[in-house]
C-alpha cells in the first residue's frame, strides 16, 4: 500500500474521533476544531514514518490530538463560544443545545488530564487504551472515570 493511500485510510479511519477530541477541547466551536484536527493529521503524516508499533495507531493518534488541543490552549488560554441566536427559537433545541454547552463548560473546567480522560472516553476510546494514553493503571483511570462523571453531573446540574 502506497504511503497517501495508507494516509488516507488512517485519516478516514481516526479524523471522527479526532474531531469529536478536539471539538471538546475547544468548547464546540468546530472552526477551530476542524484547524486542529487538520494540525493534528498534518503532525500524523509528517511523523507517520517515526510510528514504531509499540502501541497501536490510533493510540498514537489520540496521543497526538491531546498534545496538539492543550499546545493550543496554552497558546490561547481562554475560548469563547460566539452565539447567533436566532429570531424565533425552537425550546427543545435551544434546551439541549444549553444542556451542551453546559456540559462543554463543565469539562473545561476539569484538570487538563482529566479534560483529557472524559474527552477520550465521550469518544469510547477503550479505557484500556485511555489508560496507556494517560500513562495509568488501568484500575485507577476506572476509578478517575467514575469521579469525573460524578463530578460533571454535580457542575451541569448547578449549571
Amino acid at each position: 500500500m502506497s504511503q497517501n493511500n495508507q494516509f488516507n485510510k488512517i485519516y478516514q479511519d481516526n479524523y471522527h474521533k479526532v474531531f469529536g477530541l478536539c471539538l471538546g477541547y475547544v468548547s464546540g466551536n468546530e472552526e477551530l476544531a476542524k484547524e486542529l484536527v487538520q494540525q493534528v493529521f498534518i503532525k500524523v503524516w509528517e511523523n507517520l514514518k517515526n510510528f514504531r508499533n509499540q502501541a497501536k495507531l490510533s493510540t498514537w493518534i489520540y496521543r497526538i490530538a491531546v498534545n496538539t488541543c492543550l499546545q493550543e490552549l496554552r497558546k490561547k488560554k481562554k475560548y469563547s463560544l460566539i452565539i447567533d441566536v436566532p429570531d424565533e427559537i425552537d425550546t427543545e433545541v435551544f434546551e439541549k443545545e444549553e444542556r451542551f454547552r453546559a456540559m462543554y463548560h463543565c469539562i473545561n473546567q476539569l484538570s487538563k488530564e482529566n479534560r483529557s480522560i472524559i474527552l477520550l472516553d465521550l469518544e469510547e476510546v477503550s479505557q484500556t487504551e485511555i489508560a496507556e494514553i494517560i500513562g495509568i493503571s488501568y484500575e485507577a483511570l476506572r476509578t478517575r472515570i467514575h469521579r469525573i462523571k460524578d463530578k460533571l453531573s454535580k457542575c451541569v446540574k448547578n449549571e
